[in-house]
């Protein structure tokens, strides 16, 4: 259930991500998703990525910082609602969303947010009971 994500403190200046994609790259690890939040001095990178041990060991081999945690992949269905269903669910359990991002599949019923949470474990709970449906990271990632 639990996805592995990388989040790296990179600089908010030209070539910061070309660096962190290079080294990927050199090594074979294809990102699956990513977002990058901005603040005035630094960026917040977060990957998604299969081989993520893999892709650890590469970033840190090149004298980069990177935090793993745990999130959840929730498939989500594209209609107008379908995200509120899932936060008033959390709300209800007093979990809290700390961040989240999303991207489409090959579908455009379904949504794929990523989760950050504070009680992830319990979010797990929470969410199988009320059978939302949360992906597995060999369904997030097989192809197509």
């Amino acid at each position: 259930m639990k996805l592995k994500q990388l989040s790296l403190v990179i600089p908010n200046e030209p070539g910061a991500l070309v660096r962190v994609c290079e080294v990927l790259k050199r090594h074979s690890v294809n990102i699956s998703t990513l977002t990058l939040a901005d603040t005035a001095n630094f960026g917040i990178l977060r990957l998604i990525i299969q081989e993520w041990e893999e892709a650890l060991k590469a970033l840190e081999d090149d004298s980069l910082v990177v935090k793993v945690s745990d999130v959840l992949a929730i498939s989500i269905p594209h209609v107008p609602g379908g995200l509120l269903k899932i936060l008033e669910l959390l709300n209800e359990n007093r979990i809290n969303v700390e961040y989240m991002y999303g991207f489409s599949l090959a579908t455009r019923e379904r949504s794929v947010q990523i989760f950050r949470l504070d009680d992830t474990d319990r979010a797990i709970e929470v969410l199988e009971q009320a059978e939302v449906c949360l992906l597995e990271p060999g369904e997030l990632f097989q192809k197509e």
